[in-house]
């Protein structure tokens, strides 16, 4: 074992992890005067050379070439939050009601999107579920055991 003690005062980073930032513009002798590493003139040498991600310096970029096939509502989507009756059941063992504000105490939701519950697993009791939706498989596995479905509107919705 060697002889030397590690204090805070000898700590220091290895030797080569740290590397001294480029000093740009600071004389001839520093080696990155006049230009500063930017060349002569051009697009790259210019203050505001900004070009926004995918730009091909003026050819057509990919994805103005490629066709675009199908429909994408993105401004009307409905996002949700799922949840599976295999969580519900380990969750809720003793409870008979399940709502959106046990989900979140409980955090298996958060956030404002509307909730969703999805058939993955099974009810083993009856459960009164409230919920903005609910798979297809989800009401009849709820309704199977005699819970109920409750389906909550959500804001916006026009119910």
């Amino acid at each position: 074992m060697t002889g030397k003690q590690v204090t805070i005062g000898s700590l220091r980073p290895m030797p080569g992890s740290r590397k001294r930032h480029k000093r740009l513009g600071c004389g001839q002798g520093s080696g990155h005067g006049k230009t500063s590493t930017r060349g002569h003139k051009g697009q790259r040498a210019r203050s505001g050379d900004g070009k926004l991600v995918g730009f091909e310096g003026g050819q057509m970029p990919l994805l103005r070439r490629l066709p675009k096939r199908g429909f994408r509502n993105t401004v009307f989507r409905r996002e949700f939050q799922v949840v599976s009756l295999e969580d519900l059941e380990r969750v809720f063992k003793n409870q008979t009601e399940v709502n959106l504000e046990a989900l979140r105490l409980h955090g298996l939701v958060s956030g404002k999107r509307p909730v969703k519950i999805l058939g993955d697993g099974q009810l083993g009791k009856a459960m009164k579920i409230q919920a903005h939706a609910f798979s297809k498989s989800a009401k009849e596995k709820i309704e199977k055991v005699g819970g109920k479905a409750e389906v909550l509107a959500s804001k916006g919705a026009s119910a």
